[in-house]
């Protein structure tokens, strides 16, 4: 194994070897967070850590695919093949095609990407005779992405009364119908789309508390 200790810092290896208790780095640009970040994974599987219990989420897949292509250098592939590695999308998804049918979808569910949304939207803008000026697809998506990363269901979205109001004054009163019917499409297609991977995460956590419980217990150490 690598001695990767000696290729670091006080401060980084201070931030490396903290096992006991929460580690927050606060550093500049070029300043070596994502560096730390790798040797405290591979310092954790070093002390015998398995790796199942590891979560590391990141913001790219190039930033988890060279993260882990280095961890394997330092601590061997066997265990950095283990690793609970990847963007925040990809594990989320990942948990929730094990844990489905708790929400009532396949394992096997589709992924909608930005296109597929789009040309759902524009057909139910179409079915409800609205115009598609006022409805663009683009700007509607946008609304539907912002409340669920604001975690508003379309259910929220339609009984908020200052939403409903702001749509009114837009002239634009039926984003929230719109909402409602493209989410009940993407349930009918047993899809998601790349926010409810998110959304849907956390209305799993919330509203179980065996699944909740289940990934406390697995993830020992989790890292961003």
């Amino acid at each position: 194994m690598v001695d990767f200790l000696k290729q670091l810092n006080d401060s980084q290896r201070d931030a490396v070897t903290q096992i006991d208790g929460p580690v927050m780095v606060i550093a500049g640009a070029g300043s070596g967070k994502t560096r730390v970040l790798t040797y405290r994974i591979a310092y954790l599987l070093s002390k015998n850590v398995d790796p199942f219990n590891i979560l590391a989420l990141t913001f790219t897949n190039k930033a988890a695919r060279e993260m882990k292509e280095r961890i394997a250098l330092l601590v061997g592939e066997g265990k950095a093949r283990s690793l609970w590695m990847g963007t925040f999308h990809s594990i989320f998804a990942k948990i929730l095609r094990i844990e489905s049918e708790k929400l009532g979808f396949p394992s096997n569910f589709t992924i909608y990407d930005t296109d597929d949304s789009k040309r759902l939207l524009k057909s139910i803008i179409k079915e409800q005779s609205l115009d598609d000026k006022t409805y663009q697809p683009g700007y509607v998506l946008g609304r539907i992405s912002n409340a669920k990363n604001n975690l508003i269901g379309a259910r929220e979205y339609n009984e908020d009364y200052e939403i409903q109001s702001a749509d009114a004054a837009a002239r634009k009163p039926k984003l929230g119908l719109i909402y409602s019917l493209y989410q009940q499409r993407l349930i009918k297609a047993s899809a998601m789309d790349f926010d409810d991977l998110l959304f849907n995460t956390n209305v799993l956590l919330r509203d179980h508390v065996d699944v909740l419980y289940k990934y406390q217990q697995k993830f020992h150490f989790i890292l961003v």
